[in-house]
């Protein structure tokens, strides 16, 4: 008479392998990071009625708005999802104005093409103008990484219109 226990062992190895296959398979693919060209990057003052523009002379300790404005190319034939700005913003004096802060700002989704953008940053008071941007570049992934927005909601209010006031993209 055989024993039962070298047969089950027999069957349990190719279902844990088909097991493990279809664990493998199943997954999602992980999400691929994917740089963005960035051009024509101009950082002003805010204009006088732009909503996040701050009261002139009313506290002297209040951050100043300034608008980062260019345009992202993304070579690719699919959208670019999540995507984060990075710069190093000088002062007149060769200073960082955001110390410690390489991601500025968000694009959200890229679609495949150029299109303009703009971003609203708070510049600490006591900064000498001109500022210069330098080392400016794009980078999201080729698919979601964060809880995504309803659509429509993916910008703030003022991102929205900041993107109006630089025109068609």
């Amino acid at each position: 008479m055989t024993h039962p226990l070298p047969r089950r062992r027999a069957l349990l190895l190719p279902l844990a392998l088909l097991a493990a296959a279809l664990l493998w398979l199943a997954a999602p693919a992980p999400a691929a990071a994917a740089d963005l060209q960035l051009s024509e990057v101009t950082i002003a003052p805010c204009p006088a009625d732009d909503p996040g523009a701050q009261p002139g002379g009313s506290r002297s300790s209040s951050a100043s708005c300034f608008a980062l404005r260019g345009v992202v190319n993304n070579r690719g034939s699919r959208p670019v999802v999540d995507t984060d700005v990075f710069a190093l913003i000088l002062d007149a004096g060769g200073e960082p104005v955001l110390p410690n802060r390489g991601r500025i700002g968000s694009l959200g989704d890229v679609a495949p093409g150029s299109s303009r953008f703009a971003l609203r940053l708070a510049v600490p008071p006591g900064s000498r103008l001109p500022l210069e941007v330098r080392n400016a570049k794009a980078r999201g992934f080729t698919s979601p990484v964060r809880s995504r927005a309803e659509a429509g909601q993916e910008r703030l209010p003022l991102e929205m219109a900041l993107e109006e006031e630089a025109g068609p993209q």
